[in-house]
């Protein structure tokens, strides 16, 4: 891979209105594509019912699924439930979220976040919010974990354990969360991941911290006693990393607006180590002003999640979780994977 000297704002092409991945009846988010044996494209994504709200019922009903497509642009259709509800006696057992495709040598590594809970499901017409027990309690128990597979088609091995638990006393006290991996041709990883610490008896804000191992089944272990971007100047989340062959680079969802100078847009970065980053030049990565391929425009309520494909180690298309609405969760009616085509240069 090299290094572009455009922004990815910069070569972004219109989006197809008819691409990505929704499902009727359910929110979808948190889209991760791979090119699989069979040649098709697989997106690996989030779905919970629609009888939650869309914030924050994946805390206790997500799960994982695949969709499949002859072409990156879509539209995927749904194939088969990839990560489902195990028992809460799983750290993983009543919610999986985040999931990331990638792959080494034969094998598919799937990270994702896992929660459980010991309480009641959330039933249809039910209150649920971000005070309830089973919110507060799902949330406190988000954690970073892998499964394996040598098919992309499954079947998938599950970890009993979670390969980033929490740290207490550390900026990662609370929980793990949003996985960002870059392996390396050896199996080593850099693994960026989004975190909060414990305050008192709640969490603090999001921070983002980073992790190595020798391989990507671990030990993994913190490579930072701090947050690789101090929280001070930065609030981030969303992270996805890739390695050019001379540095990393980063994107990542700002959250303020302070940075790429939109709120919830994407700034971009760039470390030597994975461990001092810089912002690029020209920081905005992308925008919730989506241009489509019928030549209309619209402000996106949510652009979340990004993730680039890469094809022939040059990025070809940006993925992201997206939303209807005038913004924010509470006021999505609707919510898919959509897909944005990036120019070469």
């Amino acid at each position: 891979m090299t290094i572009q000297t455009k922004s990815l704002y910069d070569r972004l092409k219109p989006a197809p209105k008819n691409g990505g991945f929704r499902m009727e009846g359910y929110w979808v988010w948190c889209g991760s594509v791979i090119k699989g044996e069979d040649g098709r494209f697989h997106m690996f994504a989030s779905r919970w019912p629609k009888h939650l709200p869309m914030h924050p019922g994946w805390l206790v009903h997500s799960e994982v699924v695949r969709a499949v497509s002859d072409t990156p642009e879509g539209p995927y259709a749904f194939e088969e439930i990839v990560l489902p509800a195990r028992g809460a006696e799983y750290w993983d057992g009543r919610s999986t979220h985040n999931p990331h495709i990638t792959k080494h040598g034969d094998t598919y590594v799937l990270y994702y976040m896992g929660s459980t809970n010991p309480l009641a499901d959330v039933l249809p017409g039910e209150e649920f919010g971000l005070t309830d027990p089973r919110c507060i309690v799902a949330r406190a128990n988000k954690r970073i974990g892998i499964a394996t597979s040598t098919s992309v088609f499954g079947p998938w091995e599950r970890r009993d354990a979670p390969i980033l638990p929490t740290r207490p006393g550390h900026f990662d006290s609370f929980l793990t969360s949003n996985p960002a991996p870059c392996i390396h041709e050896d199996g080593s990883v850099m693994l960026i991941y989004k975190a909060r610490q414990y305050e008192g008896n709640v969490h603090g804000n999001m921070m983002i911290g980073a992790a190595r191992a020798d391989h990507y089944d671990g030990p993994y272990h913190v490579a930072s006693e701090d947050p690789v971007f101090p929280p001070a100047k930065f609030h981030l989340e969303d992270p996805f990393i890739w390695h050019t062959g001379e540095r990393y680079e980063l994107i990542a969802k700002d959250m303020d607006g302070h940075i790429c100078g939109e709120l919830h847009a994407g700034i971009q970065a760039h470390s030597m180590d994975g461990l001092t980053w810089h912002v690029s030049n020209n920081p905005k990565a992308y925008s919730r002003k989506i241009r489509w391929d019928d030549g209309t425009e619209t402000v996106m309520g949510s652009f979340e999640r990004p993730f680039i494909l890469f094809q022939d180690g040059k990025p070809t298309h940006l993925f992201a979780a997206t939303a209807d609405g005038a913004g924010g969760f509470t006021k999505a009616t609707h919510t898919w994977n959509m897909v944005v085509p990036i120019a070469t240069e």
